[in-house]
């Protein structure tokens, strides 16, 4: 009688999935992205956080990103007015946009150009952010299944991170009287009316136009008659004339950022929420 043919068990380990590229068009982006995604997404920002992303210029580097890419990520809004060209250009009939502006509701003055839907910097009120980190793992889900448990739940430990931050720096402002300031450019109305400030001007009106004699005379006039406290400015701004204001006003210039990673204490998106709402309360108690 033959005897049984041995055959020995041979454990062959899964390879793991590679991760899923994505290039995101702003750096808040990557960091939603990767706060949802986290082991199983490789993301890349286009824009630093320094670059203005009205008029960045894509470079040799992202058009081969993206053509690599599962998903593009943008904010919307004609803020990336140049990523209809790089996706063209890309060729990549695999890629797919993600808008993560819809279903915000949108504030439609201080936009940046007259033909803008509404204004694009919807990121810096967190109720946004959560509409827009929802996009996010919906996106993740459609194009990596095989993960969509994990997505959902690292997605409920943002959002439940953020409700946290924002209860937090609502009771901060909750008895501040003076709430009024005077921006730089329109990149603050979303920010101001979660919190609660009150934007009384702004200096520049329009990206890409300096302001004019008149209009500066008129918000210095403006920031003197009503006494104006604060002047907020950015980094990836010139401070020449922020700084010309505030010595012909008195008033105290704030550097904020809306992006983070731009100034130092701002290196994440609570961090960045959390560093702007503490340095306003204490330019203005």
């Amino acid at each position: 009688m033959m005897g049984a043919l041995f055959v020995p068990f041979l454990h062959v380990a899964a390879t793991p999935a590679a991760p899923l590229k994505i290039v995101a068009t702003l750096p808040i982006l990557k960091e939603f992205t990767e706060q949802v995604g986290r082991e199983h997404v490789e993301v890349r920002t286009l824009i630093t956080g320094l670059e203005s992303e009205h008029s960045y210029s894509p470079k040799p580097s992202d058009l081969k990103a993206l053509g690599e890419a599962r998903l593009l990520l943008e904010i919307g809004l004609g803020l990336e007015v140049w990523v209809g060209g790089l996706v063209k250009n890309a060729s990549n009939p695999a890629l797919r946009v993600v808008t993560t502006s819809e279903g915000v509701g949108l504030i439609r003055d201080h936009a940046p150009n007259a033909a803008s839907a509404g204004n694009p910097h919807i990121w810096l009120d967190p109720e946004n952010a959560k509409v827009m980190v929802r996009h996010i793992a919906d996106a993740l889900i459609a194009a990596d299944p095989a993960h969509k448990d994990a997505y959902l739940t690292n997605l409920a430990d943002y959002l439940r991170r953020l409700d946290q931050v924002q209860t937090n720096l609502l009771e901060r402002v909750a008895s501040l009287q003076d709430r009024r300031i005077v921006t730089h450019h329109p990149a603050w109305p979303y920010f101001a009316r979660r919190f609660g400030f009150q934007i009384e001007g702004d200096i520049i009106q329009q990206m890409g136009m300096e302001p004019s004699s008149a209009h500066l005379a008129e918000i210095a006039k403006r920031i003197k008659s009503r006494k104006i406290k604060v002047i907020v400015s950015e980094p990836q701004f010139n401070q020449k004339v922020v700084q010309a204001l505030a010595d012909e006003t008195g008033a105290r210039i704030v550097v904020l950022s809306p992006l983070p990673g731009t100034v130092k204490g701002t290196e994440t998106y609570l961090a960045l929420l959390s560093s702007n709402v503490t340095k306003l309360v204490a330019a203005l108690q």
